[in-house]
C-alpha cells in the first residue's frame, strides 16, 4: 500500500512540475537521482542542444568543464538539505545552477545565466503597469513592455516614431503618438547598461502644457517615487536632494534629507565629491563609478551613473544606482581563481628549470667533494656550496606545495607521536618568551599524511603565532577527534559529512583584521617587514592540508589572538597495525658494480654530472639528449641495457611513452625515471609500467647511485 503511494505521489509529481516549469524563461530540468532527464523546458532546449547521451551533465558539458563532480556535489546537498545551488565562474561566463528535491527520486534542476541579468530584468519589467522601454545606441527599440505595447497598440521600431524627431529628455514633458492620438507624459530616462537606455512615460500632471514641463512639473520628483529603479537627484555640491524608495531601500535608510552623498555611498578611488563636482560642471561626460556603502551596507557595492539636469538654478544631478554586489564578489572570485592558477603554473614552471639547475649545481659538487677530504682548504666552500644548494630546493618545494605538486610519501601518522617528536625542536623556534602547551586527545585517530610535510606545516605556524606575541604569551596546541553529522560550508569550501581528526594552534597575539583575513593564504603576501619573511609560510601550509585531502581553516580577533585549525579525514586501520614493507639495503658505494644504463636526459649539465657519477660507480653508460635517439640506440638488437634511466617531461616524445615503447622488444628491462615535476603529474602512466622507480630532482650523487643499484640488484 506505502509502496503504491509513493509511486502516486511520483506520478503526479512528474505530471505537475513540467507544467509548473514550462513558460520558465530559464533552463529547466527534471531528472531522476542517477542524472537522467525526464524532461526539458522550451529555455533548456533552446539553450542547450539534444545529445544522444540523455543525461543532465551531458547537456551541462557545453559550458561546465566538468560537470558531473558540480552536480554530484550539489545533489547530494540537495538530498539532506532539500536543496542546494552553486555560482560556476568559467572563462566562457558566470552562472548559478540550482537544484530542489521534488521527490523521492526526482530532482529540479535551473540554470541562470547571472551574464544576461540585465536582459532577465527586462522581461521582468514586462509586467509592469508603468510603460517602459529599452533602447539601443542607434535609437532603435529593443525592448517594450506590454503597457507601452497597450498605450501604442502598435510595435515601434525606433524612438522617433514614439517620440518623433525631437531628443527625449529626462524630466521633461513630451507627446507620445498613439493610434487614438497624442498623449502627454513626463519622461524618465536611465541608463541601461552600456549602449543602453531605458525610457519610462509617467503620467503628466493636470494642467501641464507644451512640448517642455513647466518648473513644477520638473521638480515633482514624487512622479518617479514608484520606479523600478533606485534613482537620487544630488546637487552640485553633493547635497542629496530627493530619492525614490528604490534607493532608500537600497542604501538601507528611511529618509536622504539632509543627507550627502558622502554619508551613504564610499568611493572605491578618489574621493565621491571631488568625480561629483567634476561631472555637475560638465567636465567628464555622462559618467558611471563603482561605490561601496557605508555603515550596515559596507559590503555593499554600487554601480552609479550620473546625469545632468535642469537648467540655471535648478540644475542637478540624476544619479542611477544598480546593485552589483554579487557580480562584483563573483568577478573577485574569479580574479582570485586565475591568478592562483597562473601563480601555480608559474610555480610548477619555475621549480622544474630550477630543480634542473639545482641538479647539476649540486651533483658537481658531490663530485669535487670525492677529491677533497676534510683537510683540504677548499672542503668548507664545498659544503657552502653544497648547503646552500639544498636551502634553494627547500624554497623550490615550497612553491611546489603551495601550487600542490610537491612529492608527497604519505604514510599512517599518529599526531600524538609527531608533535611529541617535534617538541623540542618548537620551543627551540618559540623562545624563552613564549610558552608552548601540547593538549591531546586520549583516543586520538591516525591520518594518512606525509609526515615531513605535516611536520613543516606545524613548524609554520608555531612561528607565525610566536611573530604575533613580540611581548610573550601562550602557544597552545590541540589535538581532538571530530565527527561531523552533515557536510558544512565555510569560506567557499564544503567539508563533507564524516570522522576527522582536528589540529587546533592557538596564540593569544595582536589578530588578524578583516581585511587582510581573505590575504594570508596568498603567496608572497606578508605583513612581515622587509627581510623577514618570503610571504610562503602560510600559502605553503595551505598546499600541503589541501594535497593532503584536509581543510585549513582561521579565526581571529583583533587584539585577542587567532587560531588555526586543521581537519584530516580520519583513516581506519590502526597505527600499530601497519606493517612496513622492508626495504631494501643497497651495497655499499665503495662495492664495484657492473651493468649497462642507458640515460636519457635533455639537460646537458644534468647529464654530464649523472653520467660522471654512475661510471665512477663502475656501470657502462649509454647517453641519449632525447627519446628519439635512445629509440634510435637500441635499435641495434645486439646492444644490451639492463637499465633505463630517464628524464619524464622532454622536447618530443616524452620518458613513459618512450619507454612503453622500448619495452615491447626488452620487457625486463628495469626503470628510473627523474623529474623536476611531481610524481603525480604522470602517476598513471608509471603505474602501467613495470619495475619503474621515480626520483625526484634535485638529486645527489648517493640519490642516484642507490636508486639505481636498488633497482638492479
Amino acid at each position: 500500500m506505502a509502496r503504491r503511494q509513493v509511486h502516486a505521489k511520483q506520478r503526479l509529481l512528474s505530471e505537475a512540475v513540467p507544467l509548473l516549469v514550462s513558460n520558465d524563461l530559464n533552463p529547466a530540468f527534471l531528472t531522476d537521482a542517477d542524472g537522467v532527464i525526464a524532461y526539458a523546458n522550451e529555455a533548456a532546449d533552446e539553450r542547450f542542444a539534444e545529445t544522444s547521451d540523455n543525461s543532465l551533465g551531458a547537456r551541462l558539458a557545453t559550458v561546465i568543464a566538468n560537470p558531473d563532480a558540480v552536480l554530484y556535489r550539489l545533489q547530494s546537498r540537495a538530498i539532506t538539505m532539500a536543496s542546494a545551488r552553486e555560482d560556476i565562474v568559467t572563462r566562457a561566463g558566470q552562472y548559478r545552477l540550482s537544484v530542489a528535491r521534488v521527490g523521492p527520486m526526482m530532482f529540479l534542476w535551473r540554470f541562470d545565466d547571472l551574464v544576461e541579468a540585465s536582459q532577465k530584468n527586462e522581461r521582468a519589467s514586462a509586467s509592469l503597469s508603468l510603460p517602459m522601454m529599452t533602447v539601443g545606441k542607434s535609437g532603435a527599440i529593443l525592448f517594450l513592455n506590454d503597457a507601452f505595447r497597450r498605450l501604442l497598440e502598435q510595435r515601434p521600431r525606433s524612438i522617433a516614431e514614439v517620440f518623433g524627431p525631437v531628443p527625449i529628455k529626462s524630466g521633461d514633458l513630451h507627446r507620445i503618438k498613439t493610434v487614438d492620438g497624442t498623449v502627454d507624459c513626463i519622461v524618465a530616462e536611465v541608463s541601461g547598461g552600456p549602449g543602453r537606455r531605458e525610457v519610462y512615460a509617467l503620467p503628466a500632471p493636470a494642467g501641464a502644457t507644451g512640448t517642455r514641463a513647466d518648473e513644477e512639473t520638473i521638480s515633482n520628483w514624487s512622479a518617479i517615487e514608484d520606479l523600478p529603479v533606485p534613482l537620487m537627484k544630488i546637487s552640485g555640491s553633493g547635497d542629496i536632494l530627493d530619492s525614490n524608495r528604490e534607493a532608500r531601500l537600497l542604501l538601507g535608510v528611511k529618509s536622504t534629507d539632509n543627507r550627502r552623498i558622502t554619508e551613504v555611498l564610499d568611493g572605491l578611488g578618489r574621493p565621491v565629491s571631488d568625480w561629483i563636482k567634476e561631472t555637475f560642471e560638465k567636465r567628464v561626460g555622462q559618467a558611471s563609478q563603482f561605490l561601496e556603502g557605508k555603515g550596515e551596507r559596507q559590503d555593499m557595492v554600487v554601480q552609479v551613473t550620473l546625469n545632468v539636469a535642469g537648467v540655471g538654478a535648478e540644475a542637478h544631478l540624476i544619479a542611477v544606482m544598480n546593485d552589483v554586489t554579487e557580480l562584483k564578489s563573483l568577478e573577485a572570485q574569479f580574479v582570485q581563481s586565475q591568478k592562483m592558477h597562473a601563480i601555480g603554473q608559474l610555480a610548477g614552471g619555475v621549480a622544474h628549470d630550477f630543480n634542473n639547475l639545482l641538479t647539476a649545481i649540486s651533483g658537481h659538487c658531490d663530485l669535487l667533494l670525492l677529491r677533497h677530504d676534510q683537510g683540504d682548504q677548499d672542503y668548507g666552500d664545498l659544503v657552502q656550496i653544497h648547503q646552500n644548494a639544498n636551502r634553494a630546493a627547500s624554497l623550490v618545494g615550497q612553491l611546489l606545495a603551495f601550487s600542490r605538486k610537491q612529492n608527497l610519501q604519505p604514510e599512517i601518522v599518529d599526531l600524538r607521536d609527531t608533535l611529541s617528536d617535534l617538541t623540542h625542536l618548537l620551543n627551540r623556534l618559540v623562545g624563552e618568551k613564549v610558552t608552548l602547551t601540547l593538549n591531546h586527545d586520549p583516543n586520538l585517530s591516525p591520518i594518512k599524511a606525509d609526515k615531513r610535510q605535516l611536520e613543516q606545516v606545524l613548524m609554520n605556524l608555531v612561528v607565525n603565532a610566536r611573530d604575533a606575541m613580540p611581548d610573550g604569551g601562550t602557544i597552545q596546541v590541540v589535538t581532538e577527534n571530530l565527527v561531523l553529522e552533515k557536510e558544512i560550508e565555510r569560506d567557499r569550501a564544503f567539508v563533507p559529512a564524516g570522522e576527522y581528526v582536528v589540529v587546533k594552534v592557538i596564540d593569544e597575539g595582536q589578530g588578524i583584521p578583516p581585511e587582510i583575513m581573505s590575504k594570508i593564504f596568498v603567496p608572497f603576501y606578508t605583513t612581515k617587514r622587509l627581510g623577514e619573511g618570503t610571504g610562503l609560510g602560510l600559502s605553503t601550509a595551505y598546499g600541503i592540508v589541501k594535497q593532503t585531502g584536509g581543510y585549513i581553516f582561521a579565526d581571529s580577533e583583533v587584539g585577542r589572538g587567532t587560531q588555526f585549525s586543521l581537519l584530516f579525514p580520519h583513516h581506519d586501520v590502526p597505527v600499530t597495525e601497519v606493517v612496513q614493507p622492508e626495504t631494501p639495503v643497497p651495497a655499499p658505494l665503495s662495492l664495484a658494480t657492473d651493468g649497462v644504463i642507458l640515460l636519457v636526459e635533455d639537460e646537458a649539465p644534468v647529464r654530464a654530472f649523472a653520467s660522471r657519477a654512475l661510471r665512477l660507480r663502475g656501470y657502462t653508460v649509454l647517453e641519449a639528449d632525447c627519446a628519439e635517439a635512445a629509440l634510435q640506440l637500441l635499435s641495434d638488437p645486439e646492444l644490451s641495457v639492463d637499465i633505463f634511466v630517464t628524464d619524464v617531461i622532454m622536447p618530443g616524445m616524452d620518458g613513459p611513452t618512450w619507454v612503453r615503447e622500448a619495452l615491447c622488444d626488452r620487457p625486463d628491462t628495469k626503470v628510473v625515471f627523474v623529474s623536476g615535476y611531481a610524481e603525480d603529474a604522470f602517476s598513471d602512466d608509471k603505474s602501467r609500467i613495470p619495475n619503474s622507480v621515480f626520483l625526484p630532482k634535485p638529486f645527489s650523487l648517493n640519490d642516484l647511485t642507490n636508486t639505481v643499484q636498488g633497482q638492479l640488484h
